[in-house]
């Protein structure tokens, strides 16, 4: 059974959550083993070529494994149940191993400018450079096939874990293509300066990765509202039931898998409490359905009450 974008935890039920579990698993797994070959492989042709463009994606690489490892930690990890100390989940825990990520892929920056400015002042020929261009080809193949398995794994579920792990492979794509190209021109006479300028230019590569990781990390964490685009789905969804007379209040957030959404549904006044109940019942399904894994958290209210409210209300009337 495959998930579609629109079901949710309860819809799917228990065998299809255990294979969005699956999916992720084998994307966080598939890029931990891809990048500790090419770790092993870089290491020992950044030995034997002294090239500070390989030694730049050699760190790339080791920081691939820790962060590949820490996410196939963390997939399972965020896919625990709901407990009596979790009320919400472990979703979050997909965050905190991004950030860490991203603390791992500046660490890598910073060393690798570090010995690209050194070798600038202190230039060194190049040795094995087939080697050195062997195994960067190994990488960029392994890097799209790291791309291939995630992107079919994003397709189906979201992993803001997978997600960073991505990004960075698409870096390390652009970036391995640019060693090649520094190898391919460093070993001619005089140009010797190529190898430890890319390197370095690397290093700025990495840190606009890090950046991007820490941002979308810190969004999740602080509890961004999700994209105009969402909220007026939600919109969309509340005005879709014939019962419903508009809504207000309306706050959302990311939550793991899919998302928290909290809103006042205001419905005819004259209504007994069985039959709003059963109204706010429907719209809450209907929530959940159109949101994936969400939780839906729903206040109903007369409508045409007059109180202090977060943002304008969204009416049903004409």
């Amino acid at each position: 059974m495959r998930p579609g974008p629109t079901e949710t935890a309860t819809d799917i039920g228990a065998d299809a959550l255990a294979l969005w579990q699956r999916l992720r698993r084998r994307a966080a797994l598939s890029s931990l083993a891809i990048a500790s070959l090419l770790a092993a492989s870089k290491l020992a042709v950044a030995i034997a070529s002294g090239s500070v463009s390989v030694l730049s994606s050699l760190a790339d690489s080791l920081a691939d494994v820790a962060g590949s490892g820490l996410t196939a930690w963390t997939v399972a990890l965020a896919h625990r149940p709901a407990d009596e100390e979790h009320r919400y989940g472990h979703g979050r825990a997909e965050a905190l191993s991004a950030l860490v990520q991203a603390a791992l892929i500046a660490a890598s920056g910073v060393f690798i400018a570090y010995v690209g400015v050194e070798r600038l002042f202190e230039p060194a020929p190049l040795r094995h450079t087939g080697w050195a261009l062997g195994v960067m080809a190994l990488s960029i193949a392994g890097s799209i096939a790291v791309l291939a398995i995630q992107r079919s794994t994003l397709r189906r579920v979201r992993s803001i874990a997978i997600e960073a792990d991505s990004a960075h492979y698409r870096g390390d794509v652009l970036g391995n293509l640019a060693v090649v190209a520094a190898l391919l021109v460093a070993g001619r006479p005089g140009l010797a300066w190529v190898d430890p300028v890319v390197g370095a230019t690397l290093a700025v590569v990495l840190f606009a990765s890090s950046w991007r990781i820490v941002r979308g990390s810190i969004d999740e964490l602080m509890d961004r509202e999700l994209p105009d685009a969402e909220r007026a789905r939600v919109g969309d969804v509340i005005a879709a039931d014939p019962d419903a007379r508009g809504f207000h209040d309306l706050r959302t957030r990311r939550l793991g898998l899919g998302a928290h959404i909290e809103l006042h549904l205001e419905l005819d006044g004259h209504l007994d409490l069985v039959t709003a109940h059963e109204i706010t019942d429907r719209v809450e399904a209907a929530l959940k359905h159109a949101f994936a894994a969400s939780e839906v958290t729903i206040h109903t209210e007369p409508h045409g009450l007059e109180d202090e409210r977060l943002d304008d209300a969204v009416s049903a009337d004409p």
